[in-house]
């Protein structure tokens, strides 16, 4: 099939061929880092509310650096906030949860991107496939033998099958990477406010 589509595809298929390529890397690239930033957010809470009641701050900090993925940052802007006020807390967790943001969603956009454009790419492969078909019909007329009309079919089907082939799976993924985030971001979320009553609860038992 891909000795077809190399001979027969065109400059169109093989565009479509690479920008394959490029998708599968961003794609697994993107699903490895979003799969090691999921932890179990409850156990991973009750351990560090653990080590607080202990008094053992540094304790604390070392297992935020230790913890890959955005949740354990934004605990450790809490803990690090933990002797400026609930206020500062509650500010200095949605600073870090708006800066983890933007890296979860790093590449995404390139591939909502190739999701529309492959498709797009394809029929335009598909047009120029056919407008040689119409080129060689106006030379040879009714004459034209099926072998000189064969070449720009193929390129028309190819580019099509490959737009539609490359686009669709694409969109999953893509969809599959959001909904990643979007469970990325509800854990910080979750964790923000519970680090807060955490760290503020800390701080009445150690002034009362």
């Amino acid at each position: 099939m891909l000795p077809t589509i190399l001979n027969q595809g065109g400059p169109v298929a093989i565009l479509l061929l690479l920008l394959a390529v490029v998708a599968l890397a961003v794609f697994m690239e993107r699903a490895l880092h979003l799969h090691r930033a999921q932890i179990n957010v409850v156990e991973f809470l009750n351990g560090i509310r653990n080590v607080l009641r202990r008094a053992n701050v540094m304790e604390a900090v070392a297992i935020c650096d230790a913890t890959p993925g955005p949740v354990p940052r934004v605990v450790k802007a809490a803990i690090l906030a933990r002797e400026q006020g609930r206020e500062r807390v509650r500010e200095a967790v949605q600073e870090a949860g708006a800066a983890e943001i933007p890296m979860l969603e790093r590449r995404l956009h390139f591939l909502a991107t190739l999701c529309q454009v492959t498709p797009l790419l394809g029929l335009l492969g598909t047009v120029l496939g056919f407008m040689d078909v119409f080129a060689e019909l106006e030379r040879q007329g009714l004459y034209a033998h099926v072998n000189q009309l064969s070449g720009g079919i193929w390129r028309a089907m190819i580019s099509m099958g490959l737009g539609l082939g490359i686009g669709i799976p694409l969109y999953a993924g893509h969809n599959y990477l959001v909904s990643r985030v979007c469970a990325l971001a509800n854990d910080m979320e979750r964790a923000a406010m519970e680090i807060v009553h955490i760290v503020a609860d800390g701080n009445g038992a150690a002034q009362s």
